[in-house]
């Protein structure tokens, strides 16, 4: 996990979502049961046990300290990213190495697109689903022919992000992009770009910065007067922004997302995990830590259902598509792609006035199920290479 450079904040998160989920299954939590319910204490009667270390969000070293669990721990499952270039470099350690790899967060289409393989799977939301998501309620709320500027991280999940969100844009609506200012991960001033931004005479600010670069450029906008003349939009929602910035800048504000709290109010195991989380921790819990929490439980699952930990056989159990409770409803993989076939969350910032609590940033607007937002498995050129 990332727990130092830009973005440490959302890999604790991530990592507290780890624990709870491990601490549930060597318990057989109820919520766990609900998730896997041939679950009894532990996987297949074994007690999980786990390492932790900080990938700084930087492939290389994430890389030699997968390495180093799989060689010296012994390792039978990998999880981590909150970079989309720590996930790809993590699937191609895992089909090398023969290791599950169950993907944290990582929004780049290229994830289980054309750098997919047998070894990992991915349940959160990416790119193509996000836009697929989003873009027609900004269609509905803001209207055909605008004009966009796009604040975009210099690697795959930006890239990628930035093309999926301009490329539904310009086809369904006829907007057209003033500008695409791409800036490295964790810049510590936006001001170059942000100049560019505002004499690019866009309507909308759409900002794929993520952790505390999403922050920081966003605070610097601000400071440059960008939204008195143009409307911020989140494409792909960073855990803990409105908190960060602000209910005041982030109010109005629409974004996709893979989890929000409130959703509580509307499915029985999103309830039920976050009053667990909530109790161990004392926030509620973003979307991040739902994530990883969700891979850990979906990987019990299989391990139960396969009866084996030996990978082909856990593989190919996921590989079955079967319908798996969760804390969105019912979500299953696709077989072709590894990919989670689950709703992506449309969310709108809260006046500050109508927060019923410090920690009610957003609204949830939509729930768009997941299966006609999601390209064709073989789209993005994904081959998933051998079981052996």
């Amino acid at each position: 996990m990332p727990r130092t450079g830009t973005y440490a904040v959302q890999g604790e998160d991530e990592l507290k979502g780890m624990q709870l989920a491990v601490e549930h299954i060597n318990s057989g939590d109820p919520l766990i049961k609900k998730i896997s319910p041939k679950t009894t204490k532990g996987v297949l009667g074994k007690t999980v046990k786990f390492g932790v270390a900080d990938s700084e969000a930087k492939p290389n070293t994430a890389v030699q300290e997968q390495s180093r669990f799989i060689s010296e721990n012994k390792a039978i499952l990998m999880t981590g990213s909150t970079s989309s270039a720590v996930a790809v470099a993590l699937n191609k350690l895992a089909q090398r190495e023969k290791v599950l790899y169950v993907v944290a967060i990582s929004g780049s289409n290229d994830t289980t697109g054309k750098d997919c393989v047998r070894y990992s799977f991915r349940q959160c939301f990416y790119g193509q689903t996000a836009a697929a998501a989003i873009g027609p309620v900004m269609l509905k709320t803001f209207g055909k022919n605008k004009k966009a500027a796009y604040l975009t991280p210099d690697y795959t999940y930006g890239h990628t992000v930035q093309k999926s969100m301009e490329d539904y844009l310009a086809k369904n609506g006829g907007w057209t992009t003033a500008t695409n200012q791409v800036a490295p991960l964790g810049a510590p001033d936006y001001s170059s770009y942000l100049l560019n931004v505002a004499n690019s005479g866009a309507d909308f600010l759409l900002n794929v910065n993520w952790g505390h670069d999403a922050v920081l450029s966003t605070q610097q906008a601000k400071q440059f007067g960008i939204f008195d003349k143009m409307k911020l939009v989140i494409p792909y929602q960073t855990p803990f922004l409105s908190k960060e910035v602000g209910a005041d800048i982030m109010q109005g504000v629409l974004a996709a997302t893979d989890f929000w709290w409130t959703l509580e109010d509307k499915y029985p195991l999103a309830k039920m995990f976050v009053e667990a989380f909530d109790k161990k921790y004392g926030y509620k819990p973003e979307w991040g830590a739902n994530n990883s929490y969700m891979q850990f439980a979906m990987w019990a699952r299989a391990c139960e259902e396969a009866g084996s930990f030996y990978p082909p056989d856990v593989i190919k159990t996921y590989e079955k598509g079967e319908t798996i409770p969760s804390t969105v409803g019912d979500v299953h993989f696709r077989a072709a792609d590894h990919q989670l076939v689950r709703p992506v969350i449309i969310v709108q910032g809260k006046k500050p006035a109508d927060m019923k609590n410090k920690e009610d940033f957003w609204e949830v607007t939509e729930i768009v199920p997941g299966e006609p937002l999601m390209q064709a498995p073989d789209a993005f050129g994904c081959q998933l290479g051998d079981y052996t």
